[in-house]
């Protein structure tokens, strides 16, 4: 039972509870679980289950609101999984939903979006002016009766980020959602992609393995395809994100076995880092991407989750912009800062 409770513990602060259930579903093994601690998977799997048909009806709502424009909107992450009914959907839980647009429709998106119930959430003044100068999205936007968040990009990465994917590229490649006309996902590839990018490019991981296990699931579903692996780090050198990925395919593979043929690895030879700084990232990623609960935490998780942190931000800012940024987040009315809704 200690061992039941530990995992109920750990899954629920990784957001994994209803997945854990969903796989042991599949082999037949919910009657193993004791009577005392079903109830918790359970719960989960309900939950779960009914934030996907509000996702469903949500994005429906969405396109709703910005069917004037006549533009094409791109449902992003888990979002995505869930209308593309992706192995990857199961057991998935959401605070908000993602959509990527043209950079050039942003104002006319978020007046629609307005107009439909959504309005921009209680950030404070210094953290609207960076989103919109610097980041690759506009304030998050809650509705006023659903207090659904809505997450508006015209990019993957911010303007100031050391990286560059075209979002045009992701765009032409978009597959259209059945049975809602407007709406799309990512292809494959750039869905896997971007989910790399986000993980590895994310100074806070509360989900980091829920996130890992979505790539679990995008990788296995994607795999049965024969020219798969090649479409992938093509696609990866293409979109400037062969760094992201290596590291996504490195610690799919350290936690959860995801069959990745060394071929892949050795075509991704050019971005693979020095054994130093690989060794490094090791010593920090195998901490943070662990489930944040003590009994999976020693002595040196603080700094590695720090290490994270200001990794991730280095990567998006330079340096004239990344020290003020940060002392204003850590000195200057943090609290505010703060309140918004974070990203699923």
């Amino acid at each position: 039972m200690a061992d039941w409770d530990m995992l109920v513990r750990q899954a629920r602060s990784a957001g994994l509870l209803a997945r854990v259930r969903h796989v042991l579903d599949q082999h037949q093994l919910l009657d193993r679980i004791p009577t005392v601690a079903r109830w918790h998977f359970d719960a989960a799997a309900t939950l779960a289950d009914k934030q996907q048909l509000a996702v469903r009806w949500e994005v429906a709502q969405i396109r709703q609101a910005l069917t004037e424009l006549a533009i094409p909107v791109i449902v992003l992450k888990g979002g995505a999984y869930v209308m593309a009914q992706l192995p990857a959907a199961m057991g998935r839980l959401f605070n908000d939903i993602d959509i990527l647009v043209p950079r050039d429709q942003l104002g006319p998106v978020e007046a629609a979006l307005m107009l439909a119930g959504w309005n921009a959430t209680g950030l404070s003044e210094y953290d609207q002016r960076y989103y919109r100068r610097w980041m690759h999205e506009i304030p998050p936007m809650q509705h006023v009766k659903r207090a659904t968040v809505i997450d508006v990009h015209h990019a993957i990465l911010p303007d100031t980020a050391r990286y560059h994917p075209d979002s045009a590229k992701l765009r032409s490649r978009a597959v259209a959602v059945d049975g809602l006309p407007g709406v799309y996902v990512l292809a494959a590839e750039d869905r896997i992609l971007h989910s790399a990018t986000h993980l590895f490019h994310d100074g806070e991981l509360p989900h980091g393995l829920r996130d890992l296990t979505d790539l679990d699931l995008l990788l296995r579903d994607a795999a049965v395809e024969p020219d798969f692996w090649p479409r992938l780090t093509a696609r990866a050198d293409e979109l400037q994100l062969g760094r992201s990925l290596f590291y996504a395919l490195r610690y799919v593979r350290h936690f959860l076995d995801t069959p990745i043929p060394d071929s892949v690895f050795a075509a991704l030879h050019t971005v693979t880092p020095n054994r130093i700084t690989l060794a490094l990232m090791d010593d920090i990623f195998t901490r943070v991407l662990a489930p944040v609960h003590a009994s999976c935490a020693d002595a040196f998780t603080p700094a590695a989750r720090l290490a994270a942190f200001v990794r991730a931000h280095w990567l998006r800012m330079p340096a004239y912009l990344l020290i003020p940024h940060l002392f204003h987040k850590a000195f200057i009315h943090p609290t505010l800062d703060n309140d918004a809704p974070k990203a699923a």
